[in-house]
């Protein structure tokens, strides 16, 4: 990637984009026809997320290598990053001395309506979660942007007493008014912008799009509810 994003920031230990970080055009990738005029560029083409996506597996082998985990998906927009981190770590389990015995279990989250995250949080799928009692649990989410979603799940989760909780997230939006709830491990750090792609939506569209982009001001408003 372009300079002003290949940086590293000691605190997430993630990718830093910065907030004047352009992007990449458009008309350098492949994308759906169908989001033609709904996109304003490519901020994380699909080939450096799985490139960061390796390299987060490698982390995890070196942290948890050995102890039986359960992976909490949080879908909607967790899924995809799920799916590929799990497939990695697997992939390094049969190359090595280390091995993460894994079991994955599925939660969502919803409190978003349009590009506005509203004070409503429902967790689905995660009434019971008694077995998690006793077990080293790994959260994967898409996105963290407030922390404040995040806060509400790990509360949630430790309520089960887990013996140990550590959160992946793809993305961590910086914004105002943050918590100090940052994942343990971070792909990319990104600017307060409205992203999708790769599983991250807007009111159920772009989870087809592989690349993570921003979404245009009249995508906005083609697909507002």
């Amino acid at each position: 990637m372009a300079e002003v994003v290949a940086q590293t920031d000691r605190r997430t230990e993630g990718i830093v984009i910065k907030d004047d970080w352009p992007g990449y055009s458009l008309d350098l990738f492949n994308y759906p026809a169908h989001y033609c005029g709904d996109l304003d560029c490519v901020i994380i083409p699909h080939g450096v997320i799985m490139d960061r996506t390796e390299r987060l597996a490698r982390n995890i082998m070196d942290d948890l290598g050995d102890h039986d985990i359960v992976v909490l998906c949080v879908l909607k927009g967790g899924y995809q990053f799920c799916a590929d981190l799990v497939e990695r770590i697997k992939a390094l389990s049969r190359n090595s001395s280390h091995t993460i015995p894994m079991r994955v279990h599925f939660i969502r989250l919803r409190s978003y309506l349009n590009d506005q995250s509203t004070k409503d949080l429902h967790i689905l799928g995660a009434e019971d979660l008694s077995f998690l009692a006793g077990k080293n649990v790994l959260i994967v989410e898409g996105i963290v942007g407030t922390g404040k979603t995040m806060e509400t799940l790990l509360k949630h989760v430790q309520a089960f007493r887990p013996k140990m909780i550590k959160v992946a997230g793809l993305l961590v939006k910086r914004v105002q008014h943050s918590l100090a709830c940052v994942p343990d491990y971070v792909g990319f750090e990104i600017p307060d912008r409205f992203v999708v792609g790769y599983a991250l939506d807007y009111n159920e569209y772009f989870r087809d799009l592989n690349h993570i982009c921003v979404i245009s001001e009249s995508g906005k408003k083609k697909y507002k509810v």
